[in-house]
């Protein structure tokens, strides 16, 4: 491969593996306020502490998340000047204030009050440690915020100018509120409030198997449960008017997640297929008919226009046609799970051993779903770095492909273990937890048994 593959595939990784951890603290940040919020104003002691008990192993939880969500975003900053330097030397004039305006959230602010939050508990008026921690959540999608904004700036770009072949601000508020950013900030927040759903509710799945007896957990996954059952269908809503936003700013896109070549009225949607673009077709479709056109179009005859309008600049799309699929597979499975667990845990207070089993199967379920959505938009631009403007090849480095090789091994090898470690030491923190838990209270029912309402509440 060349360097601009390689490079290509080196910022998917990095990218990969750093949002990840915003995925979980943007939403999770959320679920400690609210766990502090229920501490504060409890007037019983013992409400009090089982609130206290919830914010206390869910801070850990994020301070973990944070401090490998910070260094990951570093070396994907660094990629900027090393293997993308025409983005910079073209777009740097607004890249750069976005760019900097999210260290600025990241950094110092949301640094600066994780600390009270994480260490002052017990050494500030508890007013102060409480807005600490709302703070927090707030300076976490502030970050985001001007992430998305960059990023969608770069599917549907405007506010500028070009002098001399670079690009100049001639509106900010243009700019910022560019035509895709507010569908795509609350698809991502959205999705990010899902995703730490999960991670609340398998963890807490996993200390009620390891044998806490404590009520903590079990509170935890039934506000899980119920924040999950309250975005899920948010989530679809936002997914179709983000969709129809992107139809009307990037059809070819739309084109390749729906498999469609050829320009058709009422056409179809692909449940499974196999697309050829050699052959520019598919193989061995299996589709529900009119279903893309009612849904992209809200008509059953309505026309969706195919890649074949858009060759040859349009996007691969086999990883497109693929990864959304996955990702809607992954999204509904999640509502059902959450809708579910809504009636069977929340209501009737029920827990059963497949329960609990499936609920810490889909701990990390929003990480899938998120990665996958993340490929079709990204992938989906191709081959536009900036839509209409610059092509991913323009920004490349010259630098020789086995420099490049060299580094997106280091990364690949150095990520899969920090993987592996921040799972297993999530998963230790919550055994760690059960097992003090049952040392200090006594052995649990035993989780395995189908409980009834009384023993689990």
């Amino acid at each position: 491969m060349d360097t601009l593959d390689l490079s290509r595939i080196q910022f998917a990784a990095n990218i990969t593996f750093h949002i990840l951890f915003p995925a979980i603290t943007i939403g999770l940040g959320w679920f400690i306020v609210y766990f502090k919020l229920r501490h504060s104003f409890a007037t019983d002691a013992a409400e009090q502490d089982l609130w206290l008990r919830c914010y206390r192993f869910w801070v850990k939880f994020f301070a973990l998340t944070f401090a490998l969500g910070v260094v990951s975003g570093i070396t994907m900053s660094f990629q900027f000047g090393t293997n993308w330097p025409g983005f910079m030397e073209r777009v740097g004039n607004i890249a750069g204030p976005l760019l900097g305006y999210e260290v600025l959230t990241a950094f110092f602010m949301e640094a600066t009050f994780l600390g009270i939050m994480l260490f002052g508990m017990h050494k500030v008026p508890r007013w102060l440690h409480t807005f600490a921690t709302f703070a927090v959540a707030i300076s976490t999608t502030l970050s985001a915020f001007w992430i998305i904004v960059l990023n969608s700036w770069m599917h549907t770009p405007a506010g500028y100018e070009i002098r001399d072949g670079v690009l100049f601000a001639t509106d900010w508020a243009a700019i910022i509120f560019n035509p895709s950013m507010p569908y795509r900030f609350a698809h991502v927040i959205l999705a990010s409030g899902l995703t730490a759903a999960f991670v609340v509710i398998g963890i807490s799945a996993y200390r009620i198997r390891k044998g806490d007896p404590k009520p903590a957990p079990r509170m935890a996954l039934r506000s899980g449960l119920v924040v999950a059952a309250v975005l899920a269908p948010l989530q679809i809503f936002a997914g179709d008017l983000h969709g129809l936003n992107t139809l009307e700013h990037q059809p070819a896109k739309v084109a390749a997640m729906e498999g469609i070549w050829e320009t058709q009225r009422g056409a179809p949607f692909l449940v499974f297929a196999v697309p050829d673009q050699g052959e520019r077709t598919n193989h061995f479709e299996l589709g529900i008919p009119k279903a893309a056109s009612l849904v992209l179009t809200h008509e059953l005859d309505g026309e969706v226009q195919g890649l074949d309008d858009f060759a040859p600049e349009h996007p691969r799309v086999a990883p497109v046609f693929y990864a959304f699929r996955i990702m809607l597979a992954v999204g509904f499975a999640m509502l059902a799970t959450a809708l579910w667990g809504v009636y069977h845990t929340v209501w009737r207070r029920q827990l059963t051993p497949r329960t609990l089993t499936w609920y810490v199967a889909m701990t990390f379920s929003g990480w899938v779903a998120t990665i996958a959505g993340w490929y079709v938009t990204e992938i989906g631009r191709q081959p536009w770095l900036v839509s209409g403007v610059m092509k991913t090849a323009e920004a490349v480095t010259d630098q020789p492909a086995s420099y490049v090789a060299l580094s997106l091994t280091v990364y690949l090898v150095v990520y899969a273990f920090l993987l592996v470690s921040y799972v297993g030491t999530v998963f230790y923190l919550a055994n760690q937890s059960a097992k003090l838990e049952a040392e200090n209270y006594g052995a649990a029912p035993n989780p395995r048994t189908p409980q009834t309402a009384g023993a689990t509440a």
